[in-house]
């Protein structure tokens, strides 16, 4: 196999005719500019190919379902290996997705514990054991006198199938009735016709019975009969007029004394997303959601004049329900003129939750003919009515629109652990499964290295448990020793999905691979460099490649080989500068980064720090996540930066507490902020705004121009022209997502999606508009020239100077040209931006307005994806932001930003449980002198 990858005349995006070769079996650094064509380079040239070439490999029928790649824009690419690529799309968003069922440990838990768990009573804890039919029949008869009972024998429990067979047996053996899928049915009388595609439960209805003296031996008859056709487990379906439940026995598993019994362990017993043991009440969720009445209450405002709340409009003054209410208010003797605050609390608690099974009598009238009726029905409640709708509605507006008005709870029967009481019950070494999924993954390696078992346990679990074992000490070298195996998926950083997908492939133990990395050091604390750096050598070691993108220092002074891309962003990168060792890219001079790492240029430590306005916000009792009860100053007026290794707690101090809490208050927003006991001196700042990564549009149609707001001044300057006058155009002719001005064969697009079946989707320009977005006539209307497409098609730095002398356009122009994103066209679909330019256009934006210098600015993270040279431009913003008076709180990791913080606060020591203290705080001086810090330890070296 040749030793080299090699790239002739690749141009995606902004690559200009590029060469290169890259050695194989190596780590290989590629750096340069943010935008200057790293990744077009890495993922949309080598593992676009990779990927393409390996997927036609596989059949026309196969590559349907796959989502083939476009062929990359690329003369030639030899020795190439099928590419994997691991980059910083966070894993699912659904709540269902955790650590540990991304990472599949979750599924040899649940097995381990269908195996090798032992059974307790969920009631009095005593270990369960297996019941004799005397002990079932007993259990039966102490039910009350009059009790019906229906005695079933389960034969097909959730399985897929016709199941034709088995209902042929069924009739065969003279049983007259079965229970499929909850329906009783006549065996001989109905048509049993069952879909394949889905699961089914048939029961055979072996006797119905009256509970009464003198009944004991047919119901032991039935039971015997229905645990032999059941093979040991007996269904009883209880109903009274006072209750209807339904109990399982089992010759297996039962407590002697609550007679609570479960059937035989399965592993899907153990999974939050199957019926057979999600939590009922929150369907494994672990959470409900639930109207708040504070956030929909108007206590000022009486029912008729709108105190429940826009959004209960309809429901108030429609005929059922405000005849409903009005019934209702007349049988509590209440008059709905009155204020809500002043009305009694029975009729505000019936008003809301409904009266349960207690009839309201009431006169319909019909709106339509007029007659009227006399009725009584319960009333459901308005939050039951409007909770009611959220679970059935199919519509996402609606959705969205009633989830303002929701908080969520844990679950109050589960306790947030989702599973149901008996499969909680389950034990191996004296910890339940949820129990071990909340232990962080270095307490769950520690556990299963400490486990005790019998000599029988010992057999059976010890292919499992050496599963188990080696994926959590994978989890543990790459730095996510704190994480828990229950923590959402979604609340993952780039970085931390990114590095838990890395463990996945390490475990996979795969050899002649590429693997493509997009900074797996994101969020990753100094301290923890080494061990991702050993992982990703472990990985070039098994005889893998690895190409990895990457701005980081110590990454690339680790590396085999470095290819440096530029010289600059956009149009003007694109090129190989620089490649090879770390020595041949310092001596290179043409390569900024190698004049960053050679010394010749730096990040200057400032020479005094901002001594702040003498305000603070004060928290106490900060106490969400791994937080441990702590109190926290932030001074306002200066840069401050919150530090600390991976999992210290910075993100639910600054995220979840800081920035829901205050927006709550200065903000009015909804959102419910983490556990804390008071937040103190928000008076002193006027707003909250928070500049995180996520996307600036999810369609291509938003775009720089748009989000800025700069576009309505460029279609109010298209508008004033005397070309758009005569024409009689306004501003919204020069829209491309409204009739009008637009082209109408592709809806403003430019493009059309042509469906290719098992082909890659195909995106041809529109034929019409040849990809101009705009219809003729609006395109015939020039400024300078230039059209309304022209002017989209600029990038920020060809507008600045354009547009030197229209104000409003160049002052915005100009905080995209601060931020570093000259080269970024300003109608770029936002779905094109990496989450670091999305992040610094939303900084630009701020950096428009005008600032009344009282605002708070809270940023996660902002260095993601920015080069040194980069980096240096963000800080100029920041000190800009500063400077007139602004606070800015920057979570970060990245070193050369924390030395020119005017504050640090230190979080740590560690991570997960270890973590959640304040280590220390102050200037980076006084971090650097605290030996605890890990934080400090590696500033000391930087400020020197």
């Amino acid at each position: 196999m040749a030793n080299e990858i090699i790239v002739k005349g690749a141009n995606e995006n902004n690559l200009q005719h590029l060469d290169v070769r890259i050695p194989r079996d190596k780590l290989v650094v590629l750096t340069g500019l943010s935008g200057s064509g790293k990744s077009s380079l890495a993922f949309d040239t080598i593992y676009a190919e990779g990927q393409r070439r390996y997927v036609e490999s596989l059949s026309s029928y196969a590559r349907q379902f796959l989502g083939q790649m476009d062929k990359p824009d690329v003369e030639l690419i030899e020795g190439l290996s099928p590419a994997i690529s691991i980059d910083q799309k966070t894993t699912s968003k659904n709540p269902r997705s955790t650590v540990g069922t991304v990472t599949e440990i979750h599924d040899y838990l649940r097995l381990l514990y269908a195996r090798i768990g032992k059974p307790h009573c969920p009631i009095c804890g005593r270990p369960i054991t297996s019941q004799s039919v005397d002990q079932m029949v007993d259990a039966i008869m102490e039910y009350p006198e009059g009790t019906r009972l229906m005695i079933m024998a389960p034969v097909v429990r959730a399985r897929k199938g016709e199941h034709e067979k088995i209902i042929d047996r069924i009739r065969r053996e003279g049983f007259t009735r079965v229970r499929v899928d909850g329906d009783i049915l006549m065996i001989n009388e109905d048509e049993i016709k069952l879909d394949k595609k889905f699961k089914h439960t048939i029961e055979i209805v072996v006797d119905r019975i009256i509970v009464k003296p003198g009944q004991g031996s047919r119901i032991s008859e039935a039971v015997e009969l229905a645990m032999k056709e059941g093979e040991g487990l007996v269904t009883v379906h209880f109903k009274d007029k006072d209750f209807e439940k339904e109990q399982v026995f089992s010759t297996k598993l039962a407590c002697p004394e609550h007679g609570v019994s479960i059937e035989e362990l399965e592993p899907r017993m153990f999974s939050f997303n199957s019926p057979f043991g999600a939590c009922p009440t929150c369907n494994g969720l672990g959470f409900t959601e639930k109207i708040d009445p504070n956030k929909i209450i108007k206590t000022d405002k009486s029912v008729i004049k709108g105190a429940l709340g826009t959004i209960f409009a309809s429901m108030e003054f429609s005929g059922f329900y405000r005849q409903m209410i009005d019934a209702l208010a007349k049988e509590h003797g209440v008059d709905l003129t009155v204020p809500y605050k002043d009305l009694p609390e029975d009729f505000k608690k019936e008003l809301l939750y409904g009266t349960g099974d207690r009839h309201l009598k009431y006169t319909y009238t019909s709106r339509n003919t007029g007659s009227t009726q006399n009725r009584d029905h319960p009333f459901e409640g308005v939050i039951n009515n409007v909770e009611r709708r959220y679970r059935e509605t199919g519509s996402d507006f609606m959705k969205e629109r009633m989830r303002k008005y929701m908080v969520v709870r844990e679950c109050p029967d589960c306790k947030g652990k989702r599973l149901k009481p008996e499969v909680l019950a389950v034990t191996v070494g004296d910890k339940n499964i949820a129990e071990l999924s909340d232990m962080s993954i270095r307490q769950a390696l520690e556990f299963m290295e400490g486990l005790k078992l019998s000599e029988k346990d010992e057999l059976i679990g010890r292919q499992i448990i050496k599963e188990i074992k080696e994926r959590l000490t994978f989890l543990v070298n790459v730095g996510l020793d704190y994480l828990t195996l229950s923590r959402a998926a979604g609340t993952l950083s780039g970085g931390e999905a990114q590095r838990i997908r890395l463990a996945t492939q390490i475990g996979s133990g795969l050899t002649g691979v590429l693997y493509i990395l997009d900074e797996p050091s994101i969020g990753l604390h100094q301290k923890d460099n080494d061990k991702l750096l050993a992982t990703l050598r472990h990985l070039t070691d098994l005889g893998n490649t690895l190409i990895v993108v990457e701005h980081d220092e110590d990454t690339m002074y680790a590396a085999d080989h470095i290819i440096d891309i530029g010289p600059g962003a956009g149009i003007y990168g694109g090129k190989l500068v620089a490649q090879g060792t770390v020595d041949d890219i310092k001596n290179c001079k043409e390569s900024i980064t190698g004049q960053y790492l050679s010394g010749a240029k730096k990040i200057a430590v400032p020479k005094i720090r901002r001594p702040g306005n003498g305000q603070f916000i004060t928290i106490k009792g900060a106490a969400e996540n791994n937080l441990k009860h702590i109190d926290v100053k932030i001074p306002l007026g200066e840069f401050v930066c919150v530090t600390g290794v991976s999992g210290s707690g910075k993100s639910s101090l600054i995220n979840e507490i800081l920035c829901k809490g205050a927006s709550q208050i200065t903000n009015r927003t909804q959102e419910e902020p983490g556990k804390f006991d008071e937040m103190l001196g928000l008076e002193n700042i006027d707003k909250v705004i928070d500049i995180d990564q996520s996307p600036i549009g999810r369609t291509p149609r938003s775009n720089p121009a748009t989000y800025t707001g700069m576009f309505t001044h460029i279609r109010d300057l298209f508008s004033s022209l005397p070309e758009a006058k005569i024409r009689g155009f306004g501003k919204g002719r020069f829209s491309f997502n409204v009739k009008g001005g637009r082209c109408e064969a592709c809806s403003g697009d430019g493009i059309i999606k042509i469906e290719m079946h098992f082909l890659p989707d195909v995106y041809v320009p529109c034929e019409v508009c040849k990809g101009k977005r705009y219809n003729r006539e609006t395109l015939e209307v020039k400024y300078k020239g230039k059209s309304i497409f022209d002017v989209l098609d600029m990038s920020v730095a060809e507008a600045l100077e354009f547009f030197k002398n229209q104000p409003a356009i160049k002052r915005q122009l100009d905080t995209l040209h601060q931020v570093g994103l000259d080269y970024i066209k300003l109608g770029q679909p936002s779905t094109q931006l990496s989450g670091g330019e999305a992040q610094r256009v939303k900084l630009a934006t701020e950096l428009s307005k005008r600032s009344r210098g009282h605002t708070l600015y809270i940023l996660d993270e902002p260095t993601t994806g920015l080069h040194f040279a980069d980096v240096d431009k963000l800080l100029a913003v920041l000190d800009q932001l500063t400077d007139q008076g602004n606070t800015v709180v920057v979570i970060e990791h990245n070193l050369d930003v924390i030395k020119r913080a005017d504050h640090i606060i230190d979080l740590g020591p560690d991570g997960g449980d270890r973590g959640g203290q304040v280590v220390t705080f102050g200037s980076p001086e006084e971090v650097a002198r605290c030996k605890e810090s890990y934080t400090g330890q590696f500033l000391k070296k930087m400020l020197k």
